[in-house]
């Protein structure tokens, strides 16, 4: 029996109790191991690459790590939108990995250049981009990512070299995606922080591409960003089933553009994309719930742009900095979540036991309020889950109240 053999007859079998048995003579149980389980996690994670044959996978925090299709595919209609066919001469990811946004971008461009520290990713690029169709790339492996820059400067002693005969300027869009762990391993989350260090190296980047797109952490800042990255035009935060896994800002030096656009994408749902500039918008304020409330989605709260909504939706917001809207007419397709207010009350006793009733179990959520869920949740002695939707706010003149929901 073969490693591939068998690894098509038990890769949808429980790794864990794989690796309990004692394998057949000749088969390298470690890397089977890691292929089937690596496998398991492209089926929900990346649904074309597991349908191809002949992958190689890498270890679990690589597969765990790596983009999934759909924020991938995201990626690949920004560059669709920004240039057009005649204009994606070459392309370059500096920051491979495993290639999967890579292989996205690459058929777009007539040339495509990975570049990546990690020998072993590199190796595993360049045997599975042939298998996915990708042909038009070159593989680079490169030990020191504070230099990073130099695959893209000019250099004339490469002039003779054919190694990086392709690499002749300029890119049409380069894509950088900087490791977020220090030489401990541990997470960083700040722009400096980061390998390679993009405030030391991004007017190089900006000089030498028509468009540069910066992956950052969803955990930073983004207003903090913007003072530190030039030439910014649009922000992509980018949320998977409400929980916030990207934040792309999209970089050009070659193109004017007079604001800076905000891009607010929940992917999966039906309204996946609020499109906005970070203006000053005329709000109106509610008195109190009406019939209907609304929880912007997790990439709009991000951005910080969710006044807007107020505006463009007809909506009335509940205070400044409760982030919450509500309205008396349906709106189906809002970016968010949509409930139907049922009742709500101060926190007198008396009000607060009318309003809960013999209720057991809610959903509960605080929205500028100043006990902690799991507090309040003990204090109303209800326990998680169910039909019913509990927000603790704060209304615009400064009463707190606690509203009773159901999903509209």
């Amino acid at each position: 029996m073969t490693n591939e053999t068998f690894i098509e007859e038990h890769r949808e079998q429980d790794v864990r109790q794989l690796a309990l048995a004692n394998p057949p003579d000749g088969i390298d149980i470690k890397w089977c191991l890691q292929q089937i389980e690596g496998w398991q996690i492209a089926c929900r994670k990346l649904p074309q690459w597991s349908r191809t044959k002949g992958l190689h996978y890498p270890p679990r925090l690589s597969m765990e790590q790596c983009s999934s299709e759909q924020t991938a595919l995201y990626k690949r209609s920004i560059i669709e939108r920004i240039l057009p066919p005649d204009e994606r001469q070459r392309m370059a990811d500096l920051t491979g990995g495993l290639g999967v946004d890579f292989s996205y971008m690459a058929p777009l461009f007539q040339q495509a250049t990975y570049v990546e520290i990690q020998p072993e990713l590199c190796d595993l690029a360049r045997h599975n981009m042939p298998l996915l169709g990708i042909h038009n790339s070159q593989f680079i492996i490169h030990n020191n990512p504070s230099s990073l820059t130099l695959f893209i400067e000019p250099a004339p002693t490469r002039h003779n070299s054919s190694h990086f005969s392709s690499l002749t300027l300029p890119f049409s869009f380069i894509y950088i995606d900087p490791a977020r762990r220090d030489t401990s391993g541990h997470k960083t989350i700040r722009i400096a922080d980061c390998t390679p260090n993009l405030i030391e190296c991004q007017d190089t980047l900006l000089d030498h591409a028509h468009w540069v797109m910066v992956k950052l952490s969803p955990m930073l800042d983004i207003h903090q960003a913007l003072k530190e990255l030039k030439d910014v035009h649009e922000v992509h935060v980018i949320s998977v089933g409400n929980e916030c896994k990207e934040l792309l800002f999209l970089c050009s030096r070659k193109v004017k553009a007079d604001h800076i656009t905000y891009h607010c994408v929940n992917l999966g749902t039906e309204n996946e994309e609020v499109v906005t500039t970070k203006e000053s918008f005329d709000l109106t304020y509610a008195s109190r719930p009406l019939t209907y409330l609304y929880e912007p989605n997790a990439s709009i709260l991000k951005a910080q742009v969710q006044d807007g909504l107020s505006e463009q939706y007809g909506v009335q917001k509940l205070h400044p900095q409760s982030h919450l809207f509500t309205g008396d007419v349906l709106i189906p397709h809002f970016p968010g979540r949509v409930f139907q207010v049922v009742d709500w009350s101060d926190f007198g006793k008396k009000n607060l036991k009318a309003l809960i009733g013999d209720l057991q179990q809610a959903n509960l959520t605080t929205r500028n309020f100043p006990t902690p869920v799991a507090t309040l949740r003990r204090q109303l002695h209800l326990a998680e889950g169910g039909d019913t939707y509990l927000f603790a706010t704060t209304l615009s003149n400064g009463q707190h109240i606690l509203i009773r929901c159901t999903k509209a």
